[in-house]
């Protein structure tokens, strides 16, 4: 039996496989009526779910192949990104940008539209030029940037409907060095007001809260090495390490010193040696359009009496525009409201439908790997490119070998 990270789901699969060869998979999606991969396990939700046959892919050979010269580097769709960083940095390479977990797969990532922070920063899907994927019959198709153009936009954030990914072919850029200092106390009103500068203030930023106050407890600055630390007045210095979630020791945390540091030590919430938490929580996310970003947060803020009984912690972050279908950073720039949840289903639940529907006017989709009650139809609706996906899938998969009860829902017509 097999649980998610979190373990509030228990995965329905009638049979578990654990390919070690690209060829044991083939076979394995060739032979299967309904077939779905699991990554790291770190959905909140049934998206990685199946009646049928679940593969996991950590067995798989674990592939880092760089290409100096290139640019780039060819990695397994198992690899999780703080065996990739590692392996880059002693390269003297790096990835733009990690998120807040360095534990999470390369492929489960890049599937869901997951993210870092950072106004100029995109999704970790925005750094694919390649994938390579495993298709219904058994067969492999290579996709790219350069040759496949759009079709290649419609297929790298794609829920896992249109084949099970083998290895992709990421961007690489030359290690830098950040720097991390965190800062408190701001003011609701502060941070409305200044949000452009407070997100602009270093490299990656994220505002943290709880929402028993109307503010924001924590700011988190990633700078790059070499840029000034940034003045904002409306906040005051931490009096040391914090962490996310008020009350818990903050020792498996990255460093908050201002000590410069490796990109991959800096840039995710915690050190890869810690799963934090051990799933003992729920998560959810709405990324609305940075023009209204502003009045989401007051939105929520509204709420605030509502939400605290049952939140560990709220993280705001923006993430800059991108052209894949189903990203939700697709076609403007972006804020991520994100929710840490004491882990009680039926709680959260309630309280979802209220926050949605507080966000639906200013065009909230939620993130693809989270908890969320929003309408199917309501969600495609918020992707413009929804019917050319629905197109592809239709073309790559035309028997739903890769679908589940989550994609039919959304694809239905």
């Amino acid at each position: 039996m097999r649980t998610n990270w979190a373990g509030n789901l228990t995965f329905g699969a009638e049979r578990v496989h654990c390919p070690a060869t690209l060829d044991e998979l083939r076979a394995i999606v060739a032979g299967s009526r309904r077939v779905k991969a699991l990554g790291s396990g770190h959905s909140f939700n049934a998206i990685a779910d199946t009646h049928g046959d679940l593969v996991e892919l950590a067995a798989l050979p674990a592939e880092i192949d760089v290409d100096s010269a290139a640019g780039t580097v060819r990695v397994a769709a198992g690899v999780r990104y703080a065996e990739l960083a590692a392996h880059l940095h002693a390269r003297g390479l790096a990835l733009p940008n990690l998120a807040s977990l360095p534990h999470i797969s390369v492929a489960g990532s890049v599937a869901t539209g997951t993210h870092g922070s950072g106004d100029a920063n995109g999704s970790l899907a925005t750094s694919v030029t390649a994938l390579d994927l495993v298709t219904s019959g058994g067969d492999t198709l290579s996709l790219s940037r350069e040759r496949d153009g759009d079709r290649f936009d419609g297929a790298v954030v794609s829920l896992g409907a249109l084949g099970i990914a083998t290895h992709l072919t990421l961007d690489v850029v030359p290690a830098f060095q950040v720097r991390q200092t965190a800062r408190t106390a701001l003011a609701l009103d502060d941070a409305l007001a200044h949000f452009d500068a407070l997100t602009g203030a270093a490299y990656s930023v994220s505002l943290f809260t709880d929402w028993r106050v109307r503010g924001f407890t924590q700011v988190w600055l990633k700078r790059l090495d070499g840029t000034p630390e940034p003045d904002l007045p409306w906040t005051a210095a931490a009096p040391g390490p914090l962490h996310p979630v008020p009350g818990i020791d903050p020792v498996h945390c990255t460093p908050q010193d201002g000590t410069a540091g490796p990109w991959y030590e800096r840039l995710p919430h915690f050190r890869p040696q810690f799963t934090p938490s051990s799933g003992a929580e729920l998560q959810s996310e709405y990324l609305v359009p940075r023009a209204h970003g502003t009045a989401a947060i007051a939105a929520v803020a509204d709420l605030r009496a509502l939400l605290a009984p049952v939140l560990l912690t709220c993280e705001v972050r923006t993430i800059a525009a991108d052209r894949l279908w189903l990203s939700p950073a697709y076609g403007h720039d972006t804020v991520g409201l994100h929710f840490t949840w004491r882990q009680d289903t039926p709680a959260v639940t309630a309280v979802l439908g209220r926050m949605e529907a507080a966000l639906a006017p200013y065009g909230a989709r939620p993130h693809w790997g989270k908890l969320a009650t929003t309408d199917p139809a309501t969600v495609r609706g918020l992707y413009p490119r929804m019917a050319d996906f629905r197109a592809l899938v239709a073309d790559l998969d035309p028997d739903g070998t890769f679908g589940n009860a989550f994609t039919r829902r959304l694809l239905a017509p």
